[in-house]
Parts: structure tokens; C-alpha cells; sequence
């Protein structure tokens, strides 16, 4: 299969160009898409056959839920058996924008598409509710696909499953180049990681993904406690995380990674002790720093990913930096941790899953 690779102006999107790409949706196929977050690989969620495909792309575990992206939010009801007061306020608040909401399934959504999974209801233990992960993404290139298409769009990120999320097309090309029909090159992506997910199947909402929207945002709009998933946060791999494609690994460059955490001296020294151990036993080696400690260290590559104030870069730099040392062919790649205010928890967790786990504590 060739792959056509369409360079599309994000404010305004070519009409024809928007049109061929929402005749391959309603047809059945499979079309990679930015979003605000990162880039997508769509299909028309209503469509059994198009969700096997895009498992079969992308390598994906058939466990593993597609989010269904929309963009109207009437489109929300007809895709959900009940859309509680919360997803109405969330909505409101978040939408367009970087926020999934698990909400139970209506018959429409095929198995395919939410991955065959259900979970306890909170009434009655002996109903299982099915679900379906829903979104309105805040692009205009997205949000022109599926209007255009006048589908409902099954979509993950856009790359093998397992590697880096793609916030560049170009990242795409080089996991699926020749397995789908089109790409649509909008730019670099905004934001850099994926959408919280919201669980409002539960009698507490809980965060199944932590992403962009924080806890306190959310809590500030329900009005009401919400928990997080104890298995997302965890340093260690021991608690099963109730979203299920959070228990793969995710993320990860071909390198070995290893995150270093502590005060910023010990973590210095660490790692630069590290790397001579591996670069004496002739491995090449990575280092990821911050715009304040890039020149502390002395390794084969080292890249900084922003200034330690602006967690929004770090979040953004995160995924092309992992990419950038596949390119580079390193051997073993070493990390600062990064617990900033608002989004540190997200971008740890993206790290951590990277990581495999791996954490050294200094």
C-alpha cells in the first residue's frame, strides 16, 4: 500500500484534501490525523471492520480501547446509554480540548471499537456495563475530518504500539508508512501528551490517564472529589491499572531507559557515573536534561527538554527527544525526573511506562 502524505494548512484545510480524506473514513479505512495532543489514526468508529484495522497497523493489544472522537456534543448522546450531570459539566468546560470520559456504551458501538471490555457497575454487582471512551478534540483539522466524514472517528495515537506517540507527522510516516492510505500533516502538535481519561461509570469519578486537565480542574468544575487509579501512579509495577492499555508498556525508545530521581547534585553525579560505566564497556549513551543542568553533563548525546518553569515545552519535547535518540542509535539513555506542579504526574507517568519501571532513587 502507498501511503499519500497530504501537508494541510491547520487554519484553513484544504477542502478537496479534506474530502478525499473523509471518503477513505466512510469507506473503511484509516486515515492519521493531528489533534491537539498528538496524532491520530482514525477510523469510523461505528464500523467493526475499520476498528480491526486500525489493531492491526498499529500492532495494538485487542484489549486495548479506541477513544471515539467527536465533534458536536449531540453526537456524545447518541454513543452513550446515559450521559450523567458531570459529562454535561465536563463537556462545558473542557470541550473542545484534551479530556476523555468513560461513559457506559450504547448497542451502536461495536466491541470492536471499545475492545470488548466491560467492568462492574456500581448498583449492582451482578450488571457489567460496557464502555466507551469519548472525546471532542480541540484541532481544526480534526474536527473538519469528522465533520466531513460524518463519522464518529475510533481514533488511538498514530504510531506502533509500544513506541513514542507521534507529535509530528513525520513520526507517523516512519511507524506506518505503507500501512494506511493517507496522512494529514497539520505541524507539530500543541500539547505532546495524550488526553486525561475520565472515569463516570463510578460512583466517585476517577482518572484513569492523567494528561493536560488536572485533578484540581476537575474537581473545581464537578464540585466533587476524584480520585486517581492507583495503578497509574504507582512506582512500581506491583497495582493493575484499571485502564487497560496503561498495563502495556508505552512510549519507549529501542534504548534501555532509566529515570534518576533525587536533589539535583546527587542526580548529576549519578548519572554521570552511569554513563562512564557504560561508555567504558563501549555503549553509546543519552542523557535527558533541562535547559539548567545541559551542561553538567557529559555523555555521547545529551538534550535538554525545556526549562524546569515551563512544563508545558517539557510535555511537548518529551516524545520527539525519545525519538530523537532511536535516530541516534544509543545504546542506554539516562532521565531527571520531572515533578512539576501542575502536569509533572502526567509527564512522570508517560516517563515511568517508557522506563519500564525503572527508577533510581538518589
Amino acid at each position: 500500500m502507498q501511503t499519500k502524505l497530504i501537508k494541510i494548512d491547520a487554519d484553513d484545510p484544504n477542502k478537496e484534501d479534506m474530502r478525499e480524506a473523509a471518503e477513505i473514513i466512510r469507506s473503511g479505512g484509516l486515515v492519521a490525523f493531528p489533534t491537539e495532543t498528538v496524532y491520530g489514526l482514525g477510523a469510523n468508529a461505528l464500523d467493526p471492520e475499520a476498528s480491526k484495522r486500525i489493531y492491526a497497523a498499529k500492532g495494538r493489544p485487542s484489549d486495548n480501547p479506541l477513544i471515539v472522537h467527536i465533534c458536536r456534543f449531540e453526537e456524545l448522546l447518541s454513543i452513550a446509554k446515559e450521559v450523567p450531570p458531570q459529562a454535561e459539566k465536563l463537556a462545558d468546560a473542557f470541550w473542545p480540548g484534551p479530556l476523555t470520559m468513560i461513559l457506559p456504551k450504547a448497542d451502536i458501538v461495536p466491541r470492536e471499537t471499545t475492545g470488548g471490555l466491560d467492568s462492574v457497575a456500581v448498583r449492582f454487582p451482578s450488571d457489567r456495563i460496557a464502555q466507551v471512551a469519548i472525546r471532542m478534540p480541540n484541532h481544526p483539522v480534526a474536527l473538519a475530518l469528522i465533520d466531513e466524514s460524518g463519522c464518529m472517528i475510533a481514533a488511538p495515537s498514530a504510531n506502533t504500539s509500544g513506541k513514542p506517540s507521534p507529535t509530528e507527522a513525520g513520526h507517523v510516516a516512519l511507524d506506518l508508512d505503507g500501512k494506511i492510505p493517507m496522512i494529514l500533516d497539520g505541524g507539530p502538535v500543541g500539547i505532546g501528551i495524550e488526553s486525561t481519561i475520565i472515569d463516570l461509570t463510578e460512583k466517585v469519578p476517577m482518572i484513569l490517564r492523567p494528561g493536560y486537565i488536572t485533578k484540581e480542574m476537575l474537581e473545581e468544575v464537578l464540585g466533587e472529589e476524584v480520585r486517581i487509579d492507583p495503578g497509574i501512579i504507582a512506582s512500581d509495577s506491583t497495582k493493575k491499572p484499571k485502564a487497560p492499555g496503561m498495563k502495556y508498556k508505552h512510549y519507549a525508545p529501542k534504548a534501555d531507559l532509566v529515570l534518576v530521581e533525587g536533589e539535583q547534585e546527587a542526580v548529576v553525579a549519578e548519572i554521570n557515573a552511569l554513563v562512564r560505566e557504560k561508555q567504558a564497556a563501549g555503549l553509546k549513551v543519552g542523557v535527558v536534561a533541562t535547559d539548567e543542568t545541559e551542561s553538567l553533563y557529559q555523555a555521547d548525546y545529551v538534550v535538554t527538554i525545556g526549562a524546569r518553569s515551563d512544563e508545558d515545552a517539557i510535555a511537548r519535547h518529551l516524545y520527539k527527544i525519545l525519538r530523537e535518540f532511536d535516530d541516534w542509535n544509543v545504546d542506554a539513555i539516562y532521565s531527571e525526573s520531572f515533578s512539576t506542579p501542575r502536569i509533572g504526574q502526567a509527564i512522570m507517568n508517560r516517563l515511568m511506562k517508557a522506563a519500564g519501571h525503572q527508577v533510581i532513587h538518589v
